[in-house]
């Protein structure tokens, strides 16, 4: 997994991997948690995948608009 924003950031997204029409996320509490294209839709994914390599709102973009929108819950 690669590191999710800035050494300061106070997200709570922790890491981020990006697959093929999927997204992983692991949360600063260690779950971990896979979206793809399936179960939160393609531009919803698409958009998390931006935010990830952009290191900044992606805690805020999940928890507001995708929430349990997760294909399966790894850890």
């Amino acid at each position: 997994m690669e590191k999710y924003g800035s050494s300061e950031s106070r997200s709570g997204v922790k890491a981020f991997e990006i697959g093929h029409h999927s997204i992983t996320l692991e949360f600063s509490d260690g779950d971990v948690y896979r979206y793809t294209y399936q179960s939160a839709g393609k531009e919803v994914v698409e958009y998390m995948i931006k935010l990830a390599q952009e290191g900044k709102g992606l805690n805020t973009y999940v928890s507001r608009r995708v929430r349990a929108a997760y294909a399966e819950k790894l850890k």
